[in-house]
């Protein structure tokens, strides 16, 4: 995958995230999850951007790690959401859930091949 490619993926994360939120009670436990997922999930879009302007292997990783943490923390709020049956579409909820695990997975892999690379030299 390309990094254009995984810039368009984690946005349209982002987004259909941004959308869930929509379905969220409209009160103070609705309010308090939609700004912390809406928080993460963005976050783990705008700072992939960042990863692509790295301006070292080091640098790379650092910024990667807290792509990780951004997407883990999503996967969090979507846990809640589900768990507490915030909203009806729970389906919806699971496939972002996979997005996120798949996500995750794919910047893990990349530290570690950033982390190989630096091991060797």
């Amino acid at each position: 995958m390309t990094s254009q490619e995984l810039k368009n993926r984690s946005k349209k994360f982002a987004i259909d995230i941004v959308r869930l939120t929509n379905e969220l009670p409209h009160k103070a436990i609705g309010w308090n999850v939609s700004n912390q997922i809406t928080r993460s999930a963005t976050s783990v879009a705008a700072n992939y951007r960042a990863v692509c302007r790295a301006k070292s292997d080091k640098d790379f990783i650092s910024k990667m790690e807290t792509v990780i943490e951004e997407c883990d923390e999503t996967q969090f709020w979507l846990e809640l959401i589900e768990e507490l049956t915030l909203v009806q579409s729970l389906n919806e909820v699971k496939r972002l859930w996979k997005e996120a695990d798949e996500l995750t997975s794919i910047f893990v892999s990349s530290v570690k091949t950033v982390n190989n690379r630096l091991n060797k030299s």
